[in-house]
């Protein structure tokens, strides 16, 4: 079990989640300190999703807690915090000013603050040529700078982003990874997943790697470095085709050409490939590496050994999950300020009830892009016609096929 202390902000102690016969998250344990960076990483349904659900109180877990600074997390505290999902989960007819003022309203903030809060967030985020454009009208990438503006504009304490970096062009991941760094300068820790590693070295100051809904591996990317023995680099035209499989204490990560990249065990000499590499010929290079998290990464699934290879993948089909949809789930599932509530009953395809809504709203369990109910097509007061945020998509919110990580 993992201790609290005066530094730690989120706990997830051994937290366990089945949907049917498959695990999605598995004893999963991890720790995000105030004003620390978390990268979370792993492959498609390895569990990282459905652990950040639960984070939120989108989702229950079976067994396991979840902390915040030593203490259960209680709807008024998961109210202030900010949640990015990897779905979209905005009004499309609204304005994106309007919009985050909406948000802001939803988690508390006075409307004078609120508008204050939203006018930063779209400056600070590149947004001001499209401050009073309908979200339709935007492109991907800027509908992106949205939400991420949406997880941001009540000042939250804690920051959970689900592939925040999708979409976005080159200039606005560097204003990301920027305003990431300022919010951990601030003492709000940030868990966020990603697939593009490079990234999550440069900006992370702990990692954590998850497979089948464990966390086999966490660390400083140099911890993870320090544990995983030596890479060569071998440079030798006239070796033959599998020169150095058979050589003790040594796995062939890569060969390209006439080069060759190897691991060596921990503590294992590298005099012998030197050798074995000089019996074949010529040596043009030799030379220890320095693994990048890429390469580090596929160390450690390689040396992990899952009970169920991928992770789980969700619930079964037509059960849903009870999550939210919509603007509802980037409003952070923000208790009784008004969005995606905690645990909310499901519908017959899965959704959730919404404070304020006074409807039961799902996506069909056969993927349909209509809701189950269109009691909240019209969206938040004052703006008729709305749709209910994204399309149906394979996997996403309480859409009866769902899936984990």
């Amino acid at each position: 079990m993992l201790a609290a202390d005066g530094a730690t902000g989120l706990v997830v102690d051994r937290v366990c989640k089945r949907f049917g016969t498959r695990t999605a998250c598995d004893d999963l344990t991890l720790r995000v300190d105030r004003g620390e960076v978390f990268g979370f990483v792993g492959g498609n349904g390895a569990g990282k999703t459905t652990a950040m659900r639960i984070v939120l109180g989108v989702l229950p877990a079976d067994s396991g807690r979840v902390t915040w600074a030593g203490e259960p997390i209680t709807p008024a505290r998961r109210a202030r915090f900010g949640y990015l999902p990897e779905e979209r989960g905005l009004y499309p007819r609204m304005r994106v000013l309007d919009h985050l003022v909406y948000l802001a309203e939803l988690h508390g903030l006075p409307v004078d603050d609120a508008h204050r809060a939203a006018e930063y967030w779209i400056a600070r985020l590149g947004l001001r040529p499209h401050r009073e454009q309908e979200v339709q009208r935007l492109s991907l990438g800027n509908q992106q700078r949205v939400q991420l503006a949406a997880a941001l504009v009540h000042g939250p304490e804690l920051l959970v982003l689900d592939e925040p970096f999708s979409g976005l062009d080159p200039t606005a991941v560097d204003v990301l990874a920027g305003v990431l760094r300022d919010q951990a300068a601030r003492g709000v820790p940030v868990l966020f997943s990603s697939h593009q590693l490079d990234l999550v070295e440069r900006l992370c100051d702990r990692v954590g790697i998850i497979r089948a809904g464990r966390v086999v591996a966490t660390g400083t990317v140099g911890e993870l470095r320090a544990g995983s023995g030596t890479t060569l680099v071998v440079d030798a035209p006239g070796a033959a085709a599998g020169w150095a499989d058979r050589l003790p204490g040594v796995r062939v990560l890569a060969v390209a050409g006439s080069r060759t990249t190897l691991r060596l065990a921990e503590g294992a000499d590298d005099q012998p490939v030197l050798a074995a590499a000089l019996a074949t010929g010529p040596v043009r290079e030799f030379r220890r590496d320095r693994p990048g998290l890429a390469e580090l990464y596929r160390d450690v699934l390689g040396r992990t050994d899952p009970a169920t290879p991928g992770g789980g993948v969700g619930a079964a089909s037509g059960a849903g999950t009870g999550a939210g949809t919509g603007a509802g789930r980037v409003a952070s599932a923000a208790g009784a300020s008004g969005a995606t509530s905690a645990g909310g009953a499901a519908s017959p395809g899965g959704g959730t009830r919404w404070p304020g809504a006074h409807q039961d709203i799902g996506w069909p369990a056969n993927g349909s892009s209509e809701p189950i109910d269109a009691g909240y097509r019209n969206g938040p007061p004052g703006v008729p016609g709305q749709g209910a945020g994204g399309p149906g998509e394979r996997g996403g919110f309480g859409d009866g096929v769902g899936r984990s990580g």
